[in-house]
């Protein structure tokens, strides 16, 4: 009897999870009704039931509900058979491999895109005789003999070698100029181009809109096939423009495109988006793996910053995934050092304690640059999608790179990209380091003293005057066009240039310390742990702590940022001055607006994001929220049984509501269920077309048994299959806090307000968005999207 009654439970739950199945129909034919008045059963699932339509949120609590179903028919039938056992077997591998097979894409398509924008970036410079397709560095170690100058090798041409012969004087200078603005607009017009034209959604970041749909919205093609490709190619193009723009946001965005197409191999995650998204946070975990090296800055990355729901399957899934993108770029060797560190550093010297306090001011620094930042940026963008500036994206892309050439060029700090510029203002000062920025006097009473390979600290010489003015233009202006240039139809990263800003800032701080130790190393402040002749202060560790404060002002981030750095670099012994900054950072930054970049560019777009670490304190009610609200009409429900097929069809038509609850009877307006409106439309639809007997007039029922009908109706058409049959619920008297937090943590789509078991009203995801707005004293029509 025990087993009977768990093999009918089974088979209901079956038809709970493949949506359309008349039940009610069997049943009855069991008990020797006659078939006339019913609706024929169909033997296979609906296509298209159960999914959800462009813009909408998903409803994670039915969706994780469709894979416990799933798991436990699946652990069911493995107890009966070899094959089943197998089958089990594979399910639970089948999430590993998919790992392993988005951690090759991603590390695969991250070294092409490496290789393809150093050597892009390096053509605006010149060309290599040996082979046009070796960028500077590689041409010249193709070069067996010495050479004088360390930038420059026989084989290496500049354009104006090539077109006039000679490479100095003023002609030859102009010449170089004029090829390095053509180069600069030729790429950025190609890159804007071929995201107009085939993939709108490959500019940008790329991380807000994924952040939320890591928070179960839908935006179709936005991690598709065409999506991938074009901003593959359009990453790289764009980097190389010289536009004040990185690649490694947009690499996120590359991997989850990766993690997305590779979905689709394996049911389990092709058929259910709570899955689905499991897979794409650990993706974006590889991402950030391939972009800076750093695998386990990758996974704390995911986790801090970008996804909503992270439990700790998905946790070692990450790890594995980044571990094996990070493998595969390393096995590319794209920067062609053998490592796998973007900007490796070899810094001696200790830090002391004196110095936390410059570390400070440069997390108060970042802080304002942050929230400075954001507000210009926010600015800019609401500008350009309320003005005609938005309806001309080549023109403002074109403008803005040839702004960035012409005003770059003869500054030797901007030209180069933003990766070799963090690089050189990362590095420490070594003997044989010919570098502007080691432009050092060297005392004559003085020996070469220091540790390591490092040099003693010494008084500035005037190359490094130079390099310190032209460091002070470029700081001013690499904040200037980031601002405009983040969020063009191009795709755009933002952590190099924050890092950039902050490397620029700790590099003159840095070196204004080191001479302040020289000449007064007698002062209370160095005495006793700088003595003359010693390597005190470490310029290229200010720059390392400014770029971190930087980019935690601009995006928020706090454990995730010191790990992604100490990978980065490899500075393990600054984990503290890296804490202190980013944490300074983001508390000075706090005190302008709680919003990062990425939340302030889901706000502007107007996307359903419940931003979980937003505090929500107001005393205001569920009834509050609820629509409908006094004065509106009356809730559009559906009744468990009475409704003709027209008058659902019509009350579908009538209104644009997502679903609609089940009642009792429109008198009682007790609470049976809740029905998706695009699974009644798909039903209904299918009922017509394949079964017998469905007309207008057919009665709609949501009971487990069949109404008594006159011999004459026509057959009734029983959707109970498709109801939820146990949806969410809050009393009219439930705290707004409260369901705020319900929404967050069950990542809810809508939520049905109760009084004494009678339905009273709903509140969606975007009710509560629109409270929480209004409460802000923001303009609640800005969230657009359900």
């Amino acid at each position: 009897m025990g087993w009977e009654f768990w093999k009918r439970e089974l088979d209901e739950e079956e038809l709970v999870e493949d949506g359309f199945e008349d039940y009610s129909s069997r049943r009855a034919s069991a008990n020797g009704v006659g078939p006339r008045n019913l609706v024929d059963p169909l033997e296979e699932p609906v296509p298209g039931l159960g999914t959800y339509e462009d813009f909408n949120t998903i409803d994670w609590v039915r969706e994780k509900s469709k894979d416990r179903d799933r798991h436990r028919e699946i652990t069911n039938k493995s107890r009966e058979s070899t094959v089943a056992l197998l089958h089990r077997i594979s399910d639970a591998f089948s999430g590993w491999l998919l790992m392993l097979l988005v951690g090759l894409m991603a590390g695969a398509l991250a070294g092409g895109i490496d290789i393809a924008a150093h050597w892009m970036t390096d053509l605006k410079g010149g060309v290599c005789l040996v082979g046009f397709w070796f960028n500077h560095e590689h041409c010249c170690w193709t070069y067996n003999e010495t050479f004088q100058e360390r930038d420059r090798c026989p084989q290496w041409k500049s354009w104006s070698e090539l077109i006039t012969g000679t490479s100095e004087g003023a002609f030859a200078y102009i010449m170089d100029y004029l090829m390095y603005l053509f180069w600069a607009l030729l790429f950025s017009f190609l890159a804007v181009t071929l995201v107009r034209a085939f993939a709108p959604y490959a500019c940008g970041s790329g991380i807000p809109e994924i952040k939320t749909i890591l928070s179960g919205f839908i935006i179709r093609g936005y991690l598709g096939k065409w999506t991938l490709i074009i901003k593959t190619i359009t990453l790289v193009l764009a980097v190389s423009s010289g536009l004040s723009l990185g690649k490694e946001g947009p690499l996120v965005h590359v991997a989850c495109c990766c993690a997305n197409i590779l979905c689709h191999l394996f049911t389990k995650y092709r058929k259910n988006e709570a899955k689905r998204r499991e897979v794409l946070s650990a993706a974006a975990a590889v991402g950030v793996s391939v972009a800076f090296g750093a695998p386990i800055g990758g996974v704390l990355f995911s986790l801090e910053e970008v996804s909503y729901y992270f439990p700790l399957k998905t946790l070692w899934r990450s790890f594995f995934a980044a571990l094996v993108a990070a493998f595969t770029l390393r096995s590319i060797n794209p920067f062609g050092n053998s490592r796998l560190v973007l900007f490796y550093v070899e810094f001696h010297a200790p830090w002391h304690l004196v110095e936390l306090a410059p570390f400070i001011l440069l997390g108060i620094f970042g802080g304002l640059w942050g929230a400075l930042f954001i507000r210009a940026n926010i600015a800019w963008c609401r500008i350009r999608k309320t003005t005609r500036l938005g309806h001309y994206p080549i023109i403002e892309v074109l403008l803005v790179a040839a702004l960035t050439a012409l005003v770059s060029y003869p500054n030797s700090y901007t030209r180069m990209s933003g990766s070799e510029l963090i690089s050189e203002l990362f590095n420490d000062c070594s003997l044989l380091d010919s570098s502007q920025l080691c432009g050092y006097e060297q005392p004559a009473n003085m020996s070469e003293t220091g540790v390591g390979n490092s040099l003693a600290d010494r008084p500035a010489g005037p190359e490094l005057y130079t390099a310190l003015w032209q460091l002070a233009l470029a700081l001013i202006f690499k904040m200037m066009i980031t601002v405009i240039t983040f969020g063009m139809k191009v795709p755009s990263g933002l952590f190099i240039p924050s890092m950039a800003v902050g490397a620029i800032a700790g590099r003159l701080l840095g070196v204004g310390m080191e001479q302040l130790a020289y000449y007064n190393h007698d002062s209370i402040i160095f005495r006793g742990w700088c003595s003359p002749g010693a390597d005190c202060i470490t310029p290229g560790l200010y720059a390392m702590v400014g770029a971190a404060a930087c980019l935690g002002g601009v995006t928020r981030m706090t454990v995730s940022l010191v790990v992604i750095m100490f990978e980065l670099t490899g500075g393990l012994e600054y984990i503290v001055p890296l804490m202190a900054a980013t944490m300074t950072s983001k508390w000075v930054a706090d005190a302008f607006g709680r919003e990062g970049i990425y939340e302030a560019h889901i706000r502007l777009n107007g996307y359903p994001f419940l931003e979980p670490k937003e505090e929500f304190d107001h005393n205001s009610l569920a009834v509050d929220v609820m629509r409908p609200r006094r004065g509106d009409p009356a809730l559009a429900v559906l009744t468990q049984e009475g409704m003709t097929v027209g008058e659902v069809e019509s009350l579908i038509e009538s209104t644009h509501f997502s679903g609609f609850p089940v009642v009792l009877s429109q008198e009682s307006q007790r609470l049976v269920g809740f029905v998706l409106r695009r699974d009644l439309l798909i039903s209904i639809d299918n009922a017509r077309k394949r079964q017998d007997g469905v007309v207008s007039a057919s009665q709609v029922v949501f009971t487990e048994h069949l109404p008594s009908l006159p011999p004459d109706a026509p057959p009734p058409l029983n959707l109970r299959g498709i109801m939820d049959l146990s949806p969410f619920t809050v009393t009219d008297h439930t705290p707004i806090d409260i369901t705020v937090d319900i929404f967050r943590k069950l990542g809810l789509r809508q939520c049905l307000v109760t009084h004494n078991g009678k339905l009273l009203g709903i509140i969606t995801k975007k009710d509560v968005l629109k409270h929480m707005a209004q409460i802000a004293n923001r303009d609640p029509d800005s969230i657009l999207f359900n």
